[in-house]
């Protein structure tokens, strides 16, 4: 069993950035904007030979249990709880701060083993502050340089100083790294056998990413989902700034939600630490399979809302729309017959999107919510047989053969399908480049009612090569 690492202090410390060291990449979002962290974030680190999860809180403020800052303290206390072993962070550069002290004396209550980490420590000055750092009574401070590197060999000595040399190295070291396993899973490379039509397989991961604009519900909707209050929710509009993943087991199915900040519109992002945000969550949806777009269900369908739909569809991710504080529609039939006409007609690149009334207060819809999810992922990773798309494409010309274009008329030979996660289709055709957009959304809908792959990107690439097998009759 690994153990877990709580990275706990005031706001402006650096213990984002030391985070990132630890995990050796750069989820945390930095910046020199004090309390840029809200919610909880939980990944897997390394530190040299040690191996563990460590947590990224919020900073720690004295503050009101209603509060947004209240709020976020209680996700760090949550933190605390969880872990085996808290590193204490203090800015050495600044010296100690009243909070430090009020904070120390929670930390020592909690009885967890303490490391008591003295950042910025390459700064000039910085002494005096590590100096000031025993006055907290949580043992010897160690220097480090979260953004430099240093000290890191002095950190995993005092890692196994605290929890104790079986405790530290008690975990299975068998040299694998769990998510990049699950991602190769994920990633996977494509069937060779273009006939094959393989059974979907429901044991592997699935990433849902869950995106919409600001104050749509989604860090709440991910809380019902998973039945505890994991994300940190509120009045307040943009409360969410990283994109913070949670592991789920649904229905024995292992997934992994990603909550992401508000999307705005680009005119009115102003401050780099929204554009950061955004940026964060624009990499959760390329990383994701399934995106919930979050829509509210009271003012639906606002420009930014298509943005962020044709974005998803864009990326060849797959789709699904949650209607929202549902609980507060007071013609829910009527109105939901009319979203549905107009999600038909506004999102025509992914016909048949999966579309759902949902309440993150209530709870309602949200077993609904995750059938959509697993209908379409079904639909995302399917796969069609030459054999039967060449019968169907025989069918299709009968009835509707490509156009003449300058006099000439436009030979369509045959079509295999080439990848799936988006399904993407290859037409042999005569003169790619001559092809109609129109006849190419008409082979496209075709498709998708002719194999029941509804409400996901199709893609289509037109080639002029030879039959593969014609040279083998040449040859005989």
């Amino acid at each position: 069993m690994t153990f877990k690492v709580a990275i706990i202090g005031r706001p402006n410390v650096g213990k984002s950035t030391l985070f990132n060291r630890l995990v050796g990449r750069k989820l945390a979002l930095v910046d020199d904007t004090p309390g840029v962290t809200r919610d909880r974030r939980v990944h897997a680190a390394k530190l040299y030979d040690l191996h563990f999860d460590v947590i990224d809180t919020a900073g720690f403020e004295d503050a009101g249990a209603s509060t947004l800052p209240g709020r976020m303290r209680a996700q760090t206390e949550i933190a605390i709880r969880e872990a085996d072993l808290i590193f204490f962070t203090i800015d050495a550069k600044s010296g100690l701060l009243p909070d430090d002290r009020t904070f120390a004396e929670i930390v020592r209550k909690s009885g967890k083993p303490v490391v008591l980490v003295a950042n910025k420590a390459e700064a000039r000055g910085a002494q005096g502050g590590m100096l000031e750092a025993w006055e907290l009574g949580l043992g010897e401070p160690i220097p480090v340089s979260a953004e430099h590197g240093q000290g890191m060999p002095d950190l995993r000595d005092a890692v196994i100083e605290a929890l104790g040399q079986a405790r530290a190295f008690g975990e299975d070291e068998d040299g694998e790294d769990e998510e990049a396993a699950a991602n190769e899973v994920l990633i996977g490379e494509d069937i060779a056998d273009p006939d094959a039509e393989p059974a979907y397989d429901d044991t592997k991961p699935m990433r849902i990413a869950v995106v919409g604009r600001p104050n749509a519900g989604k860090s709440t909707l991910i809380n019902a989902l998973i039945g505890e209050e994991r994300l940190l929710t509120g009045p307040e509009a943009g409360i969410t700034r990283d994109s913070i993943s949670v592991d789920w087991d649904w229905r024995g199915r292992r997934i992994k939600l990603f909550d992401t900040a508000g999307m705005r519109r680009k005119a009115r992002i102003h401050e780099k630490l929204e554009v950061m945000s955004v940026q964060d969550g624009l990499r959760a949806i390329r990383f994701a399979e399934i995106v919930i777009i979050v829509l509210d269900a009271t003012i639906p369908f606002e420009k930014q809302d298509l943005q962020i739909a044709d974005l998803i569809i864009r990326e060849g991710r797959a789709p699904v729309i949650a209607f929202n504080k549902w609980d507060l529609i007071d013609n829910p039939q009527e109105l939901l017959a009319e979203l549905r006409e107009k999600t038909e007609r506004l999102l025509p690149q992914a016909r048949g999107i999966q579309a759902v009334p949902v309440s993150a207060e209530t709870g309602r819809g949200l077993d609904k919510l995750m059938d959509a999810v697993l209908k379409t992922h079904k639909v995302w990773n399917s796969r069609v047989s030459t054999g039967k798309l060449n019968r169907w494409l025989e069918a299709i010309l009968t009835h509707h053969p490509p156009p003449a274009v300058a006099g000439r008329r436009l030979k369509v030979k045959y079509v295999t399908q080439a990848k799936t996660r988006p399904p993407g289709f290859v037409v042999q055709c005569s003169r790619p480049d001559a092809m109609p957009q129109s006849y190419v959304r008409y082979l496209s809908n075709s498709l998708r009612e002719a194999f029941d792959m509804p409400g996901v990107p199709i893609r289509i690439a037109l080639r002029t090569s030879d039959n593969p097998f014609a040279g083998r009759a040449k040859k005989r």
